[in-house]
């Protein structure tokens, strides 16, 4: 009886009403008209650039209009509905639930993230390509439809209910929160260092300002809002990526596709690497910089009577200074340098090796990166070090594609978004139009990436630095870990060896770079603001619907009222989206690092549970349980003993312990493993699942 019960439960709820074609029909009018008028404002606005209206204004006029209109949207879509609020009434349409999907995966990290990953690693940069891609086809064959067909409303209501577990379901609730919060911290950075290239605000107010958007997409209407404006928002950002693409791709060839005049772009690129590889300003800087590395090793050498040796220094200078009545400027210059030396033999310690590495950095040739063209470290046919080198880099490669492709598939806001389709059906179909959607984007990206070493190899680099654009100033005011130029051989010429470009930058700054128009830069930022914002709204909703859906009411008080739970959800949305904007304030780390670890920790928490709970019978909550707890323990440790910046943090001493070479980055490759074993042997050596428990995972594939 209890079988029949758990069969029944599921069929009923996977057969709502089909969205009619009269609801098609007006979804197709108000986004075709939408999609017109996004691109009669950038004619607009670019036609009033041509007639002097002030860069600054052009930047507000971006940022005010388009979140006014997710604020409508999410006015409109307003609700008290748990079914709306939560899953959006079941009734989007395949087409739409892909665009949002499209719109709520392609992150900063993807619109931001993906060119400068490409620019900084050349070919190593394919990785994040073909993983995250790779990952919707895992969530087409593996969870779309099941969960679907399940009709719950989050992911952790699936644990709960196919293993029977309170424990389980509240476990699934906490990885998701934990997964969700590390990712949003770093929508909410990349909001900051937008809303700040719009407005010209500090990056403080810039994302206070810009976290208001977040919240007027997702606080009143939860997943109907939330949809509806990730659906604007694709559109934005699809446009706002592509056309300069298109633009610079003309500019540069006189073809306005670039996927086909990449690969003669790169064979000038690595002749121009030659050239700067053999070049003597560059080879000068390089020696400059590797001196400065020994010093600070001297200096770490000599702790601490050092450290006594540079204030004495420091104040020589300042006093010679102002005995030769020097200008104020160069007193107040001096004086700084000497209050920022560290103040005690620890600081200067964590301090100057720091630096050393820094220094150590900028030795490198080609600023650290790669040649673009070359598939991988070392040379399979050299020395045994390079055969060595090109053994461990071809590893990671193929280690960080199955580690993002895995940990898309555990995104707890990328599944969510498949329990809005009116059926299993078009859960699936939705997952192909989701892959469309993300191919225009990704299929463009690489080429970006090439376009823009041509543009900073053969433009930026040689350029005087008096007479550099002032687009490059403004940048090195938001972040200098964004954009840094030290003239260290004080020719006055800017070496490559002496730009510093950060990933996250290197997007935004592409308009401006190629000459482009200005309201083509503001568009961009405006693209990227669309796409950290579509993100976050789905992540904010992840993380109120686990903690105010799975906890509050499953566990604490299933007695709640629709409208307490929707109104707890709503405060929690809140209280989470203030925390994570007081962490992105501390910068903590580049955008793709930070998504990489929730990648991370996504596929190893929670695809071993899901996977094993929806294909087999004999799964139960001890091995689920323990598998969780597995593949999590594995891949946090492995992260903190393997990451350099995470040992220093925690204060931890010792060198990074690395496991068969295996970078930090794609920590979940021993998770995973972890965790699948785990399941298996618990769940044999512990009592099989209720009968109840396996007529779910029965129904689960029943045809229809």
């Amino acid at each position: 009886m209890r079988g029949s019960s758990a069969a029944t439960m599921i069929r009923p709820m996977s057969r709502p009403p089909l969205p009619d074609a009269a609801f098609r029909r007006r979804l197709n009018r108000i986004y075709a008209a939408y999609t017109l008028g996004f691109v009669l404002l950038v004619l607009v606005l670019g036609l009033l650039e041509r007639l002097g209206m002030p860069k600054q204004w052009l930047g507000f006029s971006f940022l005010l209009l388009t979140v006014l209109v997710y604020a409508g949207i999410g006015v409109f879509s307003r609700t008290t509905d748990p079914v709306e609020y939560y899953v959006a009434g079941r009734r989007v349409p395949a087409f739409y639930n892909g665009m949002a999907a499209g719109a709520d995966w392609m992150s900063a990290a993807s619109f931001l993230g993906m060119a400068g990953s490409l620019y900084l690693a050349g070919y190593g940069g394919l990785a994040f390509v073909l993983g995250w891609t790779g990952g919707f086809c895992l969530v087409a064959l593996l969870l779309a439809p099941y969960l679907r067909r399940f009709a719950g409303f989050t992911v952790p209501d699936f644990l709960g209910a196919r293993f029977e577990s309170r424990g389980l379901r509240v476990m699934g609730a906490a990885a998701a929160v934990l997964v969700s919060f590390i990712y949003l911290v770093a929508q909410i950075y990349a909001i900051g260092l937008i809303t700040t290239r719009l407005t010209g605000l500090t990056f403080e107010i810039g994302l206070f300002v810009g976290l208001g958007g977040v919240l007027v997409c997702s606080f009143l209407g939860g997943m109907r809002a939330v949809t509806w404006t990730q659906v604007a928002q694709y559109i934005i950002m699809i446009v706002a990526y592509v056309l300069p693409v298109m633009w610079l791709s003309v500019q540069q060839t006189g073809f306005p596709l670039p996927q086909f005049t990449a690969g003669s772009e790169v064979r000038q690129i690595s002749a121009r690497e030659q050239q700067l590889l053999t070049d003597p300003k560059e080879l000068q800087v390089r020696a400059l910089y590797d001196q400065r590395a020994r010093d600070y090793e001297r200096m770490l050498a000599g702790l601490p009577q050092s450290l006594d040796a540079e204030r004495q220094h420091a104040s020589q200078v300042i006093a010679r200074l102002k005995a030769e009545d020097a200008p104020l400027a160069q007193v107040q210059a001096a004086e700084k340098v000497r209050a920022a030396l560290p103040r005690t033999e620890a600081e200067a310690r964590e301090v100057w090796q720091r630096a050393v590495v820094q220094n150590r950095q900028r030795t490198e040739p080609l600023a650290g990166m790669p040649p673009h063209a070359k598939p991988f470290a070392g040379d399979p046919d050299g020395t045994p070090a390079e055969q060595e080198a090109y053994t461990l880099s071809r590893r990671n490669f193929l280690a960080l594609v199955l580690v993002l492709m895995v940990g898309t598939a555990g995104l707890p806001h990328i599944l969510t978004r498949y329990y809005t389709t009116p059926s299993v059906a078009e859960a699936r179909t939705s997952v192909a139009w989701s892959l469309f959607f993300i191919a225009l984007l990704y299929l463009s990206a690489p080429a970006l990436a090439v376009m823009l070493k041509y543009e900073v190899f053969n433009h930026l680099v040689g350029m005087p630095i008096a007479e550099l654009p002032g687009w490059v100033r403004q940048w090195m005011r938001v972040d200098p870990g964004l954009l840094s130029i030290h003239d260290i051989n004080q020719d006055g010429i800017l070496q490559l060896g002496e730009l510093r470009l950060g990933g996250d930058v290197i997007l935004l700054m592409t308009p401006e770079l190629a000459g482009l128009p200005y309201v083509l830069a503001a568009m961009v930022a405006a693209g990227a603001l669309a796409a950290a914002l579509s993100t976050a709204d789905g992540l904010l909703l992840t993380i109120s619907s686990a903690l105010s859906h799975d906890i509050y009411y499953r566990v604490m008080n299933p007695k709640a009222s629709m409208t307490q739970r929707v109104t707890i959800s709503k405060a929690l949305l809140l209280a989470t989206a203030l925390t994570a904007a007081a962490v992105a304030a501390q910068k903590p780390a580049d955008i793709l690092l930070l998504v990489s670890a929730a990648f991370s920790l996504a596929g190893s928490s929670l695809v071993p549970v899901l996977v094993g709970g929806i294909f087999w019978p004999r799964a139960n909550k001890q091995g689920g349980a323990a598998a969780m707890l597995a593949g999590l323990g594995v891949t946090l440790y492995y992260m903190v003993s393997a990451h350099a910046g995470l040992r220093q943090a925690l204060g931890l001493t010792g060198e990074p312990q690395l496991w068969w070479g295996i970078q930090p980055v794609a920590a979940a490759l021993f998770g995973i493993p972890a965790g699948v074993v785990t399941l298996i042997v618990v769940s044999w050596l512990t009592p099989a699942p209720s009968a109840t428990a396996r007529a779910m995972q029965r129904a689960l594939h029943r045809p229809g």
